[in-house]
């Protein structure tokens, strides 16, 4: 019997054997800046299974400049980055709150959420009506980045390893946030929602694991459990070497993770997470998406079916297309992964 997208993903998500492997194309503007033709070809030859609503948010006063555009932008929250590259995301400039005693002063953006919650849930309902593929939620919190938005990186690094100084307090306000977003879309029919922060090097976490465990693991479990309680999946993004909490995120509920694999040992997601959540991609874009012979890329697709695929589910063909990634790749990763399942 015939799957639609939205099927085949869920399939793979339970567990229950889709008829082929989930696919899902990230491209950033650089992409679409300086390789369209391809990113055309690309979703007329493996269309993605996935699909973001159409925003319903209200425009936000603060905003200003693009983020994608070389030179200065602000965000919903007031924080100012710096791009020097076009066609990617800047850093940051000059934190709004340069004295964590301060953190009161932030005022997280309520106003750009629906003044009219039914008109707006009736406009994403009828979406996901209309369309046969798995859809997110047009939101994505990040409590950890955010933070670093707010205070700086080297701020942010300081204020969770003594928190009580007010970095536990600000992390709990851009949470409430987050918490009053999800209400709004675990409501509405999309299909999951979404949440990020990258939180390893390239050879371990960040921070250490008691002190991530003890403040943000009981967050990513609220934005579980809200989305669960409702019927929607909880997907997550976090890059770097995350394996020292990959266990973890099975515990709390996430439904699918895309992390850097390449940076992990594979072997050891497979003997301890493999059939309990399911591997959202990636392929490395380190080394392979960048590298001139395509054969890497299908090596890599080979490397990552070896220790994870299970026709049963558990993996959806994801990668990145964004600076520095060779065209002739990302058409070798599909068709790779075609001959892998077929």
């Amino acid at each position: 019997m015939y799957q639609t997208p939205r099927e085949i993903v869920k399939a793979s998500l339970t567990f229950a054997t889709p008829q082929r492997m989930p696919r899902d194309l990230w491209v950033l503007p650089w992409a679409d800046e300086y390789h369209p033709s391809v990113v055309k070809s690309l979703k007329d030859l493996y269309p993605p299974d996935f699909v973001t609503v159409e925003s319903v948010y209200r425009p936000s006063p603060r905003i200003k400049g693009e983020k994608y555009d070389v030179g200065y932008s602000t965000d919903e929250w007031g924080c100012v980055f710096k791009n020097i590259q076009k066609g990617v995301h800047g850093e940051i400039e000059n934190p709004i709150v340069s004295d964590i005693k301060n953190w009161q002063s932030v005022q997280p953006p309520y106003e750009i959420l629906p003044e009219d919650k039914i008109k707006a849930a009736e406009k994403v309902n009828h979406f996901c009506e209309k369309t046969d593929k798995f859809v997110f939620a047009d939101c994505c919190p990040r409590p950890w980045e955010r933070l670093q938005f707010l205070r700086g990186t080297e701020n942010a690094m300081m204020d969770v390893m003594v928190p009580d100084e007010g970095g536990a307090d600000l992390i709990k306000l851009v949470h409430d946030f987050y918490m009053k977003e999800l209400e709004f879309w675990v409501k509405t029919d999309v299909d999951a929602i979404m949440f990020m922060d990258d939180w390893g090097t390239q050879t371990q976490l960040l921070i250490p694991p008691r002190i991530w465990r003890e403040l943000f693991k009981p967050l990513y479990k609220e934005y579980c459990d809200i989305a669960h309680a409702n019927g929607k999946f909880a997907f997550m993004h976090s890059d770097g070497n995350i394996q020292e909490i990959y266990t973890d995120l099975v515990q709390v509920g996430v439904d699918a993770v895309n992390s850097q694999l390449f940076c992990m040992d594979m072997e050891y997601l497979e003997q301890n997470v493999k059939g309990q959540i399911t591997f959202w991609g990636e392929i490395d874009r380190q080394h392979v998406l960048n590298s001139k012979n395509p054969q890497d890329a299908r090596d890599a697709v080979k490397k990552v079916a070896k220790h994870l695929y299970d026709p049963k589910g558990g993996v959806i063909a994801q990668f990145e297309f964004g600076p520095g990634a060779e065209p002739e790749n990302t058409f070798a990763i599909f068709d790779e992964w075609d001959h892998i399942t077929s």
